[in-house]
């Protein structure tokens, strides 16, 4: 979560989580292809911090040799150019802490079988 530093006013506040609430949702449209589940549900997702119009999201893959990397970042940065007060996306693809089935929230978790 977005933490407030010392010289942010509470609107301002506000505004960034707001605005990080709907990068969030925005990133819902982006689906992994081969499970058809999102990254955000599938926990890939591992940040999102909003600074003065620029979004930065860190990201996993579930496997390091998983060949959707590019296809994953091109959908975030296009799901996000239409959120309205992003200017600037910075997609970060990490490899660690590595991905895990316990990372998916419990919905993901039912459609694939997981319980």
């Amino acid at each position: 979560m977005v933490e407030p530093s010392a010289t942010d006013h509470p609107a301002e506040t506000r505004d960034r989580e707001d605005l990080r609430d709907q990068v969030v949702e925005a990133l819902r449209n982006v689906h992994d292809p081969e499970l058809g589940i999102n990254i955000v549900d599938l926990g890939l997702v591992y940040g999102v911090d909003v600074s003065d119009g620029t979004v930065h999201v860190t990201y996993t893959l579930t496997t390091m040799g998983c060949p959707i990397g590019p296809l994953i970042e091109a959908e975030i940065r296009q799901f996000l150019s239409g959120v309205a007060g992003v200017n600037e996306v910075e997609a970060e693809m990490v490899l660690r802490p590595p991905w895990t089935p316990e990372m998916m929230s419990e919905e993901a978790k039912a459609a694939l079988g997981f319980f």
